[in-house]
């Protein structure tokens, strides 16, 4: 930082706010801190009774906090992501369209463990709207030694994308709804419009609900009818407690279906069962999807629609931020609710 007569400051960057006061008219910010010192400024500054500037002199291998800013953002950004013009020095990551966002949290911490720059995102693995921002970056002093910032993109090189906003495919979902009392119509199924609305809301459709009795051989005919038809996921709901008549996932089993985890670490949705045929995935749904507005399916379905293949490393991981805290007015997704690190 120096001292330079207003002429010689073109090109270099301002320390510090400057103001202009005209008494009993305006008081108003006329460049802020960071500001890159323009031809055209000089007479406006010169008005202002500013004959010297504390400003940052530019030179080889500094960046300015903007440029610095540009840098990073665009070293980050995987498809479904757009970026702002710099603000005071921070770029902000904007989803391109809804979808599900994936943040590459290791690299993330790489990044913030180098100097002088800071990248901040929302969690992964959530569903965001169009406009939505959903990380900013920029350095902390005004100006910076490019190194740091060339050190940055090797690290989002290196684990491309960091940030990135995944479609959701448009999927033919085939839903079995097992259960002797609604099979025999005693009780009116409550499984199907719940689960149906939420897949019309991500994109997707019931092509056809098939109502079973609590029967292996009746779950395995109603699996294989709807992979002949085509479907591209296959949700049962029902029968998936530990009641001798809970034959949800044998059934899936008698199918030919690998079972990925039959439990998950998340309340609501302990009893979920997440089971591929082949390469179709098969989600065995606990009651509590009925009835909570939020739960295990809203974790799983949507990155499922993504085209992921889910681990059972994928559910384990949920243990941590898989309690909902049962708000009275739910925020889902903007809480803690299957917020693993």
């Amino acid at each position: 930082m120096k001292a330079v007569p207003v002429q010689e400051a073109v090109g270099m960057v301002l320390c510090h706010d400057l103001t202009e006061i005209v008494p009993g008219k305006v008081k108003k910010p006329l460049f802020k801190k960071g500001h890159v010192v323009k031809p055209e400024d000089i007479p406006r500054l010169l008005d202002i009774g500013k004959e010297h500037l504390y400003v940052w002199e530019m030179r080889e291998g500094i960046l300015h906090e903007n440029e610095a800013a540009q840098r990073m953002a665009a070293a980050a950004a995987g498809e479904g992501v757009y970026l702002t013009e710099p603000s005071e020095g921070k770029v902000s990551l904007v989803a391109a369209m809804d979808g599900l966002l994936k943040i590459n949290s290791s690299a993330l911490s790489l990044v913030n463990e180098q100097e002088q720059v800071m990248f901040a995102t929302l969690h992964s693995n959530q569903l965001v709207k169009k406009d939505r921002v959903v990380a900013g970056t920029r350095i902390i002093p005004l100006v910076i030694d490019e190194k740091i910032i060339t050190g940055v993109e090797h690290i989002c090189r290196d684990s491309f994308p960091l940030v990135e906003v995944k479609p959701l495919k448009a999927m033919r979902v085939g839903l079995v709804t097992t259960g002797s009392e609604v099979y025999s119509g005693r009780i009116q199924d409550k499984f199907g419009p719940v689960v149906t609305a939420k897949l019309a809301q991500w994109g997707s459709e019931v092509t056809r609900q098939i109502l079973v009795s609590d029967s292996i051989d009746m779950i395995v005919t109603a699996i294989n009818e709807l992979i002949r038809e085509g479907v591209d996921m296959i949700l049962v709901t029902g029968g998936m407690s530990v009641d001798p008549d809970d034959v949800t996932p044998a059934g899936v089993v008698a199918a030919g279906g690998r079972i990925i985890s039959y439990g998950a670490p998340a309340l609501p949705g302990a009893m979920f069962m997440m089971a591929y045929i082949g390469e179709l995935p098969v989600m065995g749904l606990p009651g509590c999807v009925m009835y909570h507005r939020s739960s295990i399916f809203d974790l799983i379905a949507p990155r499922v629609l993504a085209g992921e293949k889910i681990s059972r490393r994928d559910i384990a991981v949920l243990g941590y931020g898989g309690l909902c805290s049962n708000c009275s007015q739910c925020r889902f997704p903007d809480c803690s609710f299957g917020k693993s690190i």
